[in-house]
């Protein structure tokens, strides 16, 4: 009888037992579906248009990838650009980062140095902060995207004084950027060899050293850079964009070009602050202008008319324009009234990686589809199975500035940078750090600009 009694205890058990072990992998089953459900519901969410998303990650849709951009990080740029990449590795894990220069203000000392400075009780000279001032943005800006790739762009702050002379001061600081291995076996790829190299007949190997313009091939898309730090393009750099877009156009893996620069394409909706100044034309221009408006003018007009060209010739291929310069967000750069469709191209904007936010410039020629300062951000560009490209602006605000990067500062630069670093909020607002430049005679509302 009691043998009876512990066999039946243990045959009750075993049926317990099997009874937890049916509920644990039917609960199992039921949250796997569940997430299953909330992961293709997020894989199929499209970007809203403000930028904003309710979910924290965003993932690209089936057979697309994604990268981001931004130029003109000087002033706050070592506070917002941390949170861009912050912001951008959790919402949308972007193949690569753009920088489309304006790396540091150079001409004066930039506001997050010299807050970083006051922490630390270690005020900053002039001379220390020219020394420091790239490898600064190395550190704090590039650092800051750890393993994503980054991709760097000359602005015409890269040329002010006296980072312009000696010349190649830019090329060797940022050689491992301007040759990243992308760009390099492009270069060798399209044998793009430097002059006086191996490049001759019977040579075994091409060599390339670092320049200022360059482009690279990924994902069906052919991103070109190119150099007007200095307000034009030269001969030299327009003839390698001719072959380059005719590669471009015989390549039948390339199915879009994007084609990024500092200042915008003469025309534009920011034509006061961009190649072909408009402050600079004939009987505007400041006394002693050494500006060379005419040769802006006719090296920007060619561009364009060849990437025009490029977009009208069979088969179709699209072609998307990206600059910084003028400090705000704009989609539409070139939607001229007068211009029929064919002779606009698709134009962005995107000057808020932390520089002091301009005001969106009163054009009676035409009206951008999208226009916003004060804000701070990044452009996202989704590339789609057939090589179109959606772009969408995505806003960073001060919550977004991580944790680690607000302890290096004092709380009320964090705050200023975004609520007050504006000459459109405080047109009169004056230089808060110090000069190591003078100004020089412009018609620009800033002379830092």
């Amino acid at each position: 009888m009691g043998k009876t009694k512990v066999v039946m205890r243990f045959q009750n058990r075993i049926v317990v037992a099997r009874s937890i072990v049916v509920f644990a992998c039917t609960l199992t089953l039921i949250v796997f579906f569940v997430l299953e459900s909330r992961a293709a519901q997020a894989l199929l969410s499209p970007i809203p248009e403000d930028g904003r998303h309710k979910s924290e990650a965003v993932p690209p849709v089936e057979r697309a990838w994604r990268f981001i951009i931004s130029g003109d990080s000087r002033n706050c740029g070592d506070v917002v650009v941390p949170a861009i990449a912050s912001d951008s590795k959790k919402r949308y894990h972007p193949s690569f980062y753009w920088h489309l220069g304006d790396l540091r203000a150079i001409y004066k000392i930039d506001e997050d140095m010299a807050g970083a400075a006051e922490k630390s009780g270690a005020p900053v000279s002039c001379q220390t902060y020219l020394e420091r001032a790239w490898p600064d943005m190395i550190e704090h800006q590039i650092g800051a995207f750890g393993q994503t790739q980054v991709y760097v762009g000359i602005g015409n702050h890269e040329m002010v004084p006296p980072k312009n002379d000696p010349p190649g001061q830019f090329t060797e600081q940022f050689k491992n950027w301007l040759l990243a291995p992308a760009i390099k076996a492009q270069r060798i790829a399209d044998k793009d060899c430097d002059p006086g190299t191996a490049e001759a007949a019977g040579a075994a190997e091409c060599v390339v050293l670092p320049r200022h313009y360059y482009h690279w091939v990924q994902g069906g898309v052919d991103f070109i850079y190119l150099d007007n730090s200095r307000n034009v393009f030269g001969e030299e750099q327009i003839q390698w964009l001719t072959r380059t877009l005719a590669n471009a156009r015989s390549n039948n893996e390339v199915k879009s070009i994007v084609v990024g620069m500092h200042e915008a394409l003469p025309e534009s909706l920011s034509a006061d602050h961009a190649m072909c100044d408009t402050n600079h034309e004939p009987g505007k221009a400041p006394p002693n202008d050494t500006y060379p408006y005419k040769k802006s003018c006719d090296d920007g007009k060619e561009v364009y008319d060849q990437l025009v060209a490029f977009q009208e010739a069979e088969p179709k291929k699209n072609v998307y324009v990206l600059a910084s310069h003028s400090h705000f967000y704009m989609k539409g750069t070139f939607n001229i009234d007068a211009w029929p469709e064919s002779r606009r191209l698709k134009g962005w904007i995107v000057g808020t990686a932390g520089a002091v936010r301009y005001s969106i410039p009163k054009d009676p020629r035409g009206k951008p589809e999208v226009a916003q300062t004060n804000v701070y951000g990044y452009l996202v560009g989704t590339v789609n199975g057939d090589g179109k490209i959606d772009f969408k602006f995505q806003q960073v605000k001060t919550s977004d500035v991580p944790r680690g990067v607000r302890k290096q500062y004092p709380e009320k630069l964090v705050n200023w940078c975004f609520a007050h670093n504006s000459l459109d909020l405080d047109p009169h607002a004056v230089d808060t750090t110090t000069r190591c430049q003078p100004p020089a005679p412009s018609p620009s509302p800033s002379p830092g600009k």
